[in-house]
C-alpha cells in the first residue's frame, strides 16, 4: 500500500513536472502563431511567473524535508521534553529565539513544523518558530541590510518588531487554541518506529526515505499555491493597487495585499520592498517585509494541508491584525 501510494505521488510530481515543460516550450510558438497575441502573451508571463516562483522555493522545500526527516529520525520526544520549557511563555520566546537563528523559507519550513507537532513540540511553540525563521533569520537579515543601501535602521526595526510580533502572535495561539490542530487525516505520529537501536546507515536510510515522502506530499501543495500566485500576478493590477495607498492606513493594508501575493522568497523580498521605498512609508515597507514572510499566498496553501481550516483562517487573521495595528501605531516612532 505504502509502495502504491509513493509511485502514484511520483507520478503525480512527473506529469506535472511533464505538462509544464511542455507550457514553456509550446507557449513561445503559440505566441507566434496565433491571432490572440494578448491572451498568448499574459499565458505565457502567467507561465514564467510561475516557474520563477517554484525554483526559488524548491530548494528551500528540499531543505527544509531533510531537516523534517532528521527530526523524524534523530530525535525523540524524550529530547524535546528536556529542551523545551513546560512554562507557556517561555516555550515561545524559546521556539521564537530558535526560528530567529534558523535559515529557512516561509514554504521550507512548514514541514519541519508538521514534523516537529508530532514529536510534541507544543503549538505555540512550534508557531513562533515559523513566524521567526523566514522573517528574521541571518540570511535575511543581512541581505535587508545590503537592499537597503548597507543601512541598518530598517533591518533593525525587522528584527526587533517581527520578534515581538511574532510573540504576540504565538501567544494569541495558546489563549485560543488547545492540541495540535491538525487536519483528521494527518497522522499524530509515526513514532510507532523505534529508531534509536538501528544502525547509523539504515537510520540515514530512514531519514531520507521520510524526507521524500514529506516533499511529496508537501510539493503538490507548493504547485497549486505556487500556480495561484502566479495566476493573481499576471492577472491583477499591482498599478491599481498602488495607486489606492495615499494614505498610511491604506498603504499598510496595500504593502501587505503586495506581499501576500507576490509569495516572495524571505531572502530576496527586501530587495522588492526597497523599491517601493520612494511611493510609501517607512511603516508600509515594513508591513511588507514583516507579513510576507510569515504568510503569504503558497504558505497559505501549505499550511491547509496539515491544519484544520478555522485554525489557518485565525492565524491569518491574528498575523494581519498584529502586523497592521503594531505598525499603524508606532508609525510615529519609526
Amino acid at each position: 500500500m505504502e509502495k502504491n501510494a509513493f509511485i502514484s505521488r511520483g507520478l503525480f510530481i512527473a506529469w506535472a513536472m511533464f505538462i509544464l515543460l511542455l507550457l514553456f516550450f509550446i507557449a513561445p510558438i503559440v505566441n507566434n502563431i496565433t491571432s490572440f497575441s494578448a491572451m498568448t502573451a499574459s499565458f505565457f508571463s502567467l507561465n514564467t511567473i510561475f516557474l520563477s516562483i517554484l525554483i526559488e522555493a524548491l530548494p528551500f522545500v528540499l531543505i527544509g524535508v531533510l531537516i523534517a526527516g532528521f527530526i523524524q529520525i534523530f530525535l525523540t520526544e524524550e529530547h524535546l521534553r528536556k529542551w523545551i520549557p513546560k512554562n507557556k511563555f517561555l516555550s515561545v520566546i524559546m521556539g521564537c529565539f530558535v526560528g530567529a537563528l534558523f535559515p529557512a523559507c516561509e514554504c521550507g519550513i512548514v514541514p519541519i513544523v508538521r514534523r516537529l507537532i508530532t514529536k510534541g513540540v507544543p503549538l505555540p511553540a512550534a508557531i513562533g518558530f515559523m513566524l521567526t525563521g523566514p522573517l528574521i533569520n541571518p540570511i535575511v537579515i543581512i541581505s535587508t541590510y545590503m537592499a537597503f543601501g548597507n543601512n541598518w535602521e530598517i533591518a533593525g526595526y525587522r528584527m526587533v518588531l517581527g520578534f515581538i510580533i511574532a510573540i504576540v502572535i504565538a501567544l494569541l495561539v495558546s489563549l485560543f487554541f488547545k492540541g495540535n490542530q491538525f487536519k483528521k487525516g494527518i497522522v499524530q505520529a509515526q513514532d510507532v518506529v523505534k529508531t534509536n537501536k538501528e544502525p547509523l546507515l539504515r537510520k540515514m536510510h530512514n531519514m531520507l526515505k521520510h524526507a521524500v515522502d514529506e516533499f511529496f506530499d508537501m510539493g503538490k501543495y507548493l504547485i497549486i499555491g505556487a500556480f495561484l500566485a502566479a495566476f493573481v500576478q499576471t492577472y491583477m493590477s499591482t498599478k491599481a493597487l498602488v495607486s489606492i495607498g495615499d494614505d498610511l492606513s491604506s498603504s499598510l493594508l496595500v504593502m501587505m495585499g503586495l506581499a501576500f501575493i507576490l509569495s516572495l522568497c524571505s531572502e530576496a523580498d527586501a530587495f522588492i520592498g526597497a523599491s517601493f521605498s520612494s511611493i510609501f512609508p517607512t511603516p508600509a515597507i515594513l508591513s511588507f517585509l514583516i507579513f510576507g514572510p510569515m504568510i503569504d499566498l503558497k504558505n497559505t496553501i501549505m499550511l491547509l494541508s496539515i491544519f484544520k481550516v478555522k485554525f489557518v483562517v485565525w492565524l491569518f487573521i491574528f498575523i494581519s491584525a498584529i502586523v497592521y495595528f503594531s505598525l499603524f501605531l508606532l508609525a510615529d516612532m519609526i
